[in-house]
């Protein structure tokens, strides 16, 4: 083969087939990987009473827990279901993708000819498709069994003649394109003709070739443990297309090697088989609309993946990302852990498929993971609280109190949701304003009255101050819930109030880094901003991060920049862009409000950080503000 043919093959990710890999899993206790070893038993005994047949446990690349009842095995071969969506659909359009060959905005009528002049199908996109938001109705009816359906259901079910056109040309549009979200395993159906009219013509001409090749004989898949679209081809308008809406079957093992290429973005044991950036744009939220039922647990979707990217499930980390099927087949892949399980069998539980998942599986899961994943402190051996009766409570009823030392030798600080010091405001405020002086055993407060400054409403619905910073005699305040958060200043001392920037994105609820009196202590001419990675004061997210202005500009939107990463000599590496932000200190699922300070007696920074709104907290130190 000519060496240029060689290189334009390679530029469309449409390589020779890779050599099948000699990866085995090794094997170690969960202790040794920073698990419980009775967490895991307590979570595998509970699912093996809710109808579990398989359940394989990795972290850091290795077993930590694996447990099969007597039909199956690591590589004995499980119906998957909708987990196919993920698999097959998944992989199928991911390798696709990654050739050029397909995007996920283009309009599907490229691939669908029938589609073009339609016009209740003529804008419906790849993305939809594979986010179920193309409006094209599933086939379901009631409780009715699949093979009972009548008219188009049923023959989609019954394969009577061919699925794949009976999706294409039968299945009604019942919302606009985009506009909503409703299941629908016809509209996966046609995303399956969309992928194989885009590999005509490739080297890999069908999504099943395309997968052996490319995917499951090069991270070491024998051909005897996976299978796709119940083990048939539906030739559609002289296509070979393969179902990927179900009809999967594969071995736990399959299942775990394709999330573990799924976590290590493309890579396996050396080679790039795909690129990571279209592993990103997989499990990346797609932006479309999501089911969502009121006090339910609830995933957002990338393509062909459901996400955890919106916090949908509580204390599981927002990168989490999984393939489900009927039944709770389940691959779950959880990049900032290094975790990756399989769980095959029977219904978990009754109520909404999300929340026997949240419930069984996840929130045990990350409940195995052993403490935070950081060192213990070089430098602080331990703390001592005071005893209760030592304890003096001034403005009961108050709450949040950022402070910060002031140019004149006083504290000035904010409450929330309540009246303040004595004498008590008349009105309850969700943002009141105060000073404190005197020192720890006589100090005496006072509220400070500011018709700028104040705010009120109780809860998520009032604005709450996050953090308090003085730098030569001016205030700054960061407050939170004003759709997301907004500083605001005061030269003369928190009786009058100029606000300005908001941050859109991230940087929810926003403390400021103090340094002593007037922030005279400061290590360098910028003032730095923490905050959990998220938008709200009210949810726990993976990280804390860190922004920074310059002290003559606080005030001034475009001066800030954020944490983005480290140089070679562990310097930080700042950028004007939010978006590309890196944490500070990652502790998934477990970074909520926080405050931030230096202690100039041993020179190091201090974090209190909230780990959840139910009391759990911890204190961190390090030796720079970026850690």
């Amino acid at each position: 083969m000519p060496a240029s043919l060689i290189i334009a093959i390679t530029a469309l990710g449409l390589l020779l087939p890779a050599c099948a890999s000699a990866f085995e899993w090794p094997t170690a206790t969960p202790e040794s990987q920073g698990m419980s070893s009775d967490a895991l038993t307590a979570m595998s005994a509970s699912l093996e009473a809710h109808r579990t047949q398989a359940l394989l446990v990795i972290r850091h690349d290795r077993i930590v827990h694996e447990w099969y009842d007597a039909k199956h095995g690591r590589h004995v071969k499980h119906y998957t279901a909708s987990l196919a969506k993920a698999l097959v659909g998944g992989g199928g359009l991911m390798l696709a993708m990654d050739a050029g060959l397909i995007s996920p905005d283009d309009l599907a009528g490229e691939y669908v000819s029938a589609w073009r002049d339609d016009p209740d199908r003529a804008y419906i996109t790849i993305r939809q498709l594979a986010t179920h938001t193309s409006g094209i109705e599933d086939a379901e009816q009631d409780d009715i069994p699949h093979k009972d359906l009548p008219g188009w259901k049923g023959e989609f079910w019954r394969q009577d003649p061919n699925p794949i056109a009976t999706a294409r040309d039968d299945a009604p549009v019942i919302f606009e394109p985009g506009a909503d979200f409703a299941y629908s395993n016809p509209g996966m159906a046609v995303l399956g003709y969309c992928i194989a009219a885009a590999l005509a013509g490739s080297p890999q001409p069908d999504m099943k070739r395309l997968m052996a090749e490319r995917l499951m004989d090069p991270i070491g898949v024998a051909a005897g443990e996976w299978g796709i679209s119940y083990g048939k081809v539906f030739p559609t308008d002289d296509l070979p297309v393969y179902g990927p809406w179900g009809g999967g079957s594969w071995s736990p093992d399959a299942v775990a090697r394709l999330g573990r290429l799924m976590l290590r973005r493309g890579e396996w044991e050396g080679t790039q088989l795909v690129r990571p950036e279209t592993v990103d744009l997989m499990v990346a939220d797609s932006g479309m609309p999501v089911s969502r039922e009121p006090g339910a647990p609830h995933p957002s979707s990338g393509l062909c993946w459901w996400l955890n990217s919106r916090a949908g499930f509580a204390g599981v980390p927002r990168d989490t990302f999984y393939g489900a099927g009927g039944g709770h087949q389940l691959l779950v892949v959880i990049p900032s852990l290094d975790l990756i399980v399989v769980r095959f069998g029977g219904v978990i539980a009754a109520g909404t498929f999300a929340s026997a998942v949240h419930e069984h599986v996840l929130k045990p899961l990350v409940g195995a993971i052993v403490g935070p994943p950081m060192p213990t402190s070089e430098v602080f051996e331990g703390v001592d609280f005071a005893s209760v009766d030592q304890i003096r409570i001034a403005a009961a009823g108050s709450d949040n109190w950022p402070i910060t030392w002031g140019d004149d030798d006083n504290q000035y600080t904010s409450y929330g949701d309540g009246w303040g010091f004595e004498p008590r405001t008349e009105t309850k405020l969700s943002l009141g304003l105060a000073r404190v002086t005197g020192g720890p055993e006589d100090f005496r407060g006072e509220n400070i009255l500011s018709a700028t400054g104040e705010a009120i409403g109780d809860g998520a619905s009032g604005a709450k101050a996050s953090g308090m910073l003085m730098v030569d005699g001016v205030l700054y305040m960061m407050a939170r819930n004003l759709g997301n958060s907004q500083l605001a200043w005061s030269a003369d001392h928190a009786r009058t109030w100029t606000w300005g920037p908001k941050f859109a994105e991230s940087f929810g609820c926003p403390g400021l880094l103090n340094f002593g009196r007037d922030y005279a202590g400061a290590r360098d001419d910028y003032v730095y901003m923490y905050s959990s990675d998220g938008e709200s004061a009210y949810e726990s997210y993976d990280g804390v991060v860190l922004g920074h202005a310059p002290q003559e500009r606080i005030t001034d939107a475009d001066a800030w920049e954020f944490l983005s990463g480290y140089s070679a000599a562990g310097e930080p590496v700042w950028s004007a862009q939010v978006a590309d932000r890196t944490p500070v200190l990652i502790y998934p699922g477990h970074c909520c409000r926080l405050d931030v300070v230096f202690n100039a007696a041993v020179g190091r920074y201090l974090m209190a950080l909230a780990h959840d709104r139910e009391g759990g907290w911890g204190i961190y130190d390090a030796p720079e503000p970026w850690g």
